[in-house]
């Protein structure tokens, strides 16, 4: 019998430690993904501060949506909340302004192809909620109605800002590309890189 995550948080709220640390267990690697290619060192106390948070409202999720996406959505709002703090509690407005204008540039993932290093920075200049969007779609394959949750937004004004986010892609990554050739690799399949980098961002 599969125990799913409802399961175990039913448990969990029973008092149940074990269920807690596997459920958290099976979304520590998406969450930590979630952060590692946003404020690289940061990452760790993001994925403890999203749990952390997670635990203290744990009662206050009614199951609208899977516990993934609530799970995400804490995530984004933790991302908003470090990214205000680096800039001296100044709000910051996700729909325009991104990470790479707030937090330190992360270290270069080792060992990746160029096309990969490419997409990566591109990623990391887009409108955060953008880049949320894109990397929660390729590398998590979350669908219309849990992106829409997360962002906040109906499900079909999903459709319309992915294809935003892969247009403000193209024109990050033309714009970052230093050759040709590495701009023609990157930009015919630019969903197939995108796609590999979910395990760029493993612990």
């Amino acid at each position: 019998m599969t125990i799913t995550d409802d399961d175990l948080l039913a448990a969990w709220r029973t008092g149940d430690a074990a269920a807690a640390e596997e459920l958290f267990g099976r979304h520590f690697e998406p969450l930590y993904r979630f952060f590692r290619n946003k404020v690289d060192a940061a990452a760790d106390d993001l994925v403890q501060r999203t749990l952390l948070a997670c635990f203290e409202g744990r009662d206050r999720f009614r199951g609208e949506c899977s516990f993934r996406t609530y799970l995400f959505a804490i995530a984004r709002n933790q991302l908003l909340l470090f990214l205000t703090r680096q800039r001296s509690n100044r709000l910051v407005d996700p729909a325009s302004e991104s990470v790479a204008d707030a937090a330190p540039s992360p270290s270069t993932v080792l060992h990746q192809r160029r096309e990969q290093t490419l997409v990566l920075h591109a990623l990391r200049r887009l409108p955060v909620d953008h880049q949320v969007l894109l990397e929660l779609f390729y590398w998590e394959q979350l669908d219309g109605g849990e992106l829409g949750v997360i962002l906040g937004v109906p499900e079909g004004t999903i459709r319309t800002r992915l294809r935003r986010a892969r247009q403000l892609l193209a024109a990050e990554i033309q714009a970052l590309g230093d050759s040709p050739e590495l701009l023609r690799s990157t930009l015919s399949d630019l969903d197939g890189w995108a796609a590999k980098l979910r395990t760029a961002g493993k612990p």
